[in-house]
């Protein structure tokens, strides 16, 4: 159980609390200015032509009256506005000296890649040296303060290798394209990929895997290998990883090859994995035989052979660090099947490629977050039109309300529209920062004529039908289904069932009859049109599609092959609109509610 002490947002700011958190703001944003205006984008962009005649002749560091022409002369951008920008990192040649403080002072650290959770082509944004990282759980330094063995689960691949140039040809910089998290730790701990290759067979301090293992790109045997050196290390406390459907992945696939791991452990030899023979020796390297754990293991049995299965594999496992809110809490009890009761699932903090942004308000709970970040965040109120002029500050918010964040960061983006949405709760007692919850992604809401369903109404359509008298729902997207008319919300649903069968068998419960009119009862819960819609004729009952076991998990396979992804980005998304995908589902559907 954890002892520190919870912390109770409050509903509104005093005097003092209010006057701190905006010295902070301003300081930070006078900061970020000062720094970012003489860039080549600061210099240039259209956008910012009205800031540039408002500040002419001021000290951006220090004229207070720089937050007030801030605020009034520069506008909303989006991603369009820096893609030109980004695309100069990506031409030939690379010189430094045409590539230098394009976005922010000097040359990027890395370029980030979105997640491209809509099946979009994926964004890319440059990453900047940082003078210091927050002290954030999102981006913490993965074994600064810990104890103990913990299995991390980080890709250091890229998908691209950017090698710039001085004036002479000779290379003075290699900038990598991969996923944030790649990015971040790489930058964190000072590991380079100029020097990958003094790295790949060590086993770095706290960790059970080789270095070499972040290289593996193939999710299925980037897991397995990972498993095999987790298995191996008895006295494990941790995991963390990108998101909590990587560790119900990667259950699913230990349960496959279970006897292949065990039979890999007793003979200490790396097994038949595809896709890791450009480690293999690395990995061979740091793996001995261990017949008598893996005697333990097979007296034990596979992951879903027993609840509980992991602190009897792992009797001193404690916690698995995990982004496990919103659409990703829908599997936190088949993890806890798996973990136990006495394993903690912890959250890592609220954030996206664009700007991390907030840590959790309590350890405890993994829904609420506090604003937290070396970057700047304004709002816009859902309810009002997304312009200029309604942008609000951190100490203007209402708790109850939804807003979209609109961050101005240090890595070179100014007031960047965020395509989330949030509920704010109140402020932090201890420092006035706005608390809240992660309410859905913005552009995954399904739109029909009357109405639209955001993240949040789909989680609480599925919530409602996940009943042990309905179905257990593991993982799900919705669709627009228009197989029939009036066209509806479609759900594909992963549930409950036996993957070690050769012919699986389903859990439904004695009532999942009812579960299209659950459906449909929660979705007018959420948004009373919904009824008038099927009054008249506009919409009919939600359909539900079971999916076979395992499909969520290939389809991450799938997609991260196809887009040469890096392990751990690859997200179901909650709706699903690529036509392409949506036939791929469809095809692994075994029955209909």
């Amino acid at each position: 159980m954890s002892t520190t002490t919870t912390v109770y947002p409050l509903l509104s700011l005093s005097p003092d609390l209010k006057a701190n958190l905006q010295e902070r703001t301003e300081d930070g944003l006078r900061d970020i200015v000062g720094v970012n205006i003489t860039t080549r984008y600061g210099t240039s962009a259209a956008s910012l032509s009205p800031f540039h005649q408002a500040i002419a002749g001021k000290d951006v560091k220090k004229d207070p009256t720089i937050i007030t022409d801030f605020r009034r002369a520069v506008p909303l951008t989006d991603y369009e506005s820096y893609s030109p920008f980004v695309a100069k990192l990506l031409e030939h040649p690379r010189k430094k000296s045409e590539l230098e403080n394009l976005l922010a002072p000097g040359l990027p650290s890395y370029i980030a890649i979105s997640s491209s959770t809509t099946g979009n082509k994926s964004k890319l944004f440059a990453k900047y040296p940082r003078r210091r990282w927050p002290n954030t759980p999102f981006i913490r330094r993965p074994h600064s303060t810990d104890s103990g063995k913990t299995a991390y689960f980080y890709c250091f691949a890229y998908r691209e290798l950017l090698e710039v140039t001085g004036d002479d040809g000779e290379e003075v910089k290699k900038v990598p394209v991969c996923i944030g998290t790649c990015g971040v730790v790489r930058s964190m701990e000072n590991w380079p990929v100029e020097t990958d290759s003094t790295r790949m067979g060590t086993i770095m301090p706290g960790h059970v895997s080789p270095w070499a293992t972040g290289f593996i790109t193939h999710h299925r045997s980037f897991l397995l290998t990972h498993a095999l050196f987790a298995l191996s290390e008895l006295t494990l406390e941790k995991f963390i990883m990108t998101f909590l459907t990587f560790f119900v992945d990667l259950i699913h696939h230990m349960q496959e090859e279970w006897d292949m791991l065990i039979t890999s452990m007793r003979d200490g030899t790396i097994p038949d994995i595809d896709h890791i023979d450009h480690v293999r020796t690395y990995l061979q390297a740091n793996f001995q035989a261990n017949p008598q754990r893996a005697e333990e293991l097979q007296n034990i049995g596979p992951p879903l052979s027993c609840p509980g299965w992991a602190q009897r594999v792992w009797p001193n496992l404690k916690t698995l660090v995990c982004i496990c809110s919103g659409t990703f809490a829908t599997v936190i009890p088949k993890a806890r099947s798996v973990l136990g009761q006495n394993v903690h699932i912890r959250n890592v903090g609220y954030g996206c490629t664009e700007c991390p942004m907030g840590r959790m308000l309590n350890i405890d709970d993994n829904e609420t977050f506090v604003l937290e970040t070396d970057n700047v965040v304004e709002f816009l109120d859902t309810s009002e039109a997304l312009v200029h002029d309604n942008i609000l500050q951190a100490w203007d918010l209402q708790p109850g309300k939804y807003y979209q964040p609109v961050a101005t960061t240090r890595d070179g983006l100014w007031r960047y529209l965020i395509d989330d949405i949030i509920q704010v709760t109140g402020f932090d007692p201890r420092n006035g920062s706005p608390t809240f919850k992660f309410h859905g992604r913005k552009n995954l809401a399904i739109r029909f004529p009357y109405a639209a369903i955001t993240e949040a109404h789909l989680v609480s359509v599925v919530e409602a039908i996940n009943m042990e008298d309905i179905v257990n729902v593991h993982e799900f997207t919705a669709v627009v289904d228009q197989r029939d008319l009036p066209q509806t919300v479609g759900f594909f649903l992963e549930i409950r069932g036996d993957i070690g069968m050769l012919s699986p068998q389903y859990d439904l419960g004695p009532n999942a009859k009812l579960a299209r009119q659950k459906a449909f009862e929660a979705l007018v819960a959420a948004n009373e049109e919904h009824r008038r819609a099927f009054d008249t004729g506009q919409i009919r009952l939600p359909t539900i599609r079971i999916v076979k076991l395992g499909t969520f998990a290939e389809y991450r396979l799938w997609r991260g092959e196809s887009m040469k992804a890096g392990i751990g980005q690859i997200k179901v998304p909650v709706v699903m609109s690529n036509e392409s995908h949506q036939e791929w589902i469809a095809e692994r559907v075994v029955m209909e509610l």
